[in-house]
């Protein structure tokens, strides 16, 4: 066996051996650490296919970025997760049934699968001689697909912007920075100079 498969066969057995600890974790930011192993080792095969710009896009965004926000999240917010376990125990059986039909489909898929005469070389980005992987991914992006990649970028604003208004709250009980009326404090009014005897309380 070479180099090249055993780190292959280790990539990939990580990466499945991962996503299965993301599903089965009980305790979230386990989940989120399988996550991040996931991600690892997605990258890890992307650098055997020759496309490490996408395996560091895989570090420094998902696994430094995503990933570490997540556990950030899960560990901050005071969840109580023994009621969303009850929660999702109501739901076994239809979850289950949703599950099958999924995997039904995929096999339905599969097993009607063929590829067509001329597929591979069709898949095959044709970049120049001297070009690297990075520099042929700029030319395509911000040259043939420049408008696309912009529009993109324009929806993915607009989705950040509707998840932070769809998820503000105000609430009651949270004291709030109020900076007109600190800037317009009044000392006079804002402390009090009193005269303590000694041996006697305020």
């Amino acid at each position: 066996m070479t180099i090249f498969a055993l780190a292959f066969w280790l990539f990939a057995v990580s990466a499945v051996l991962a996503g299965l600890g993301v599903v089965l974790a009980r305790n979230p930011v386990h989940s989120v650490l399988w996550l991040i192993l996931a991600f690892i080792s997605s990258a890890g095969l992307f650098v055997l296919m020759g496309a490490e710009f996408v395996a560091m896009l895989m570090m420094i965004v998902y696994v430094g970025a995503v990933a570490v926000l997540f556990l950030f999240v899960v560990m901050m917010l005071d969840v109580d997760f023994a009621e969303l376990k009850e929660e999702f125990a109501g739901h076994k059986a239809l979850g289950g049934i949703i599950a099958l039909v999924m995997l039904g489909q995929l096999g339905f898929g599969f097993a009607a699968w063929q590829s067509a005469e001329g597929a591979d070389a069709l898949r095959a980005a044709p970049i120049a001689e001297g070009v690297t992987n990075t520099g042929a991914l700029g030319m395509l992006l911000y040259d043939k697909y420049l408008y696309l990649f912009e529009a993109s970028g324009l929806v993915l604003l607009v989705a950040m912007i509707g998840a932070i208004l769809l998820t503000l709250r105000h609430r009651k009980d949270v004291k709030r920075q109020n900076v007109l009326e600190q800037m317009y404090r009044d000392p006079a009014k804002a402390m009090e100079l009193r005269d303590v005897k000694p041996g006697q309380g305020l």
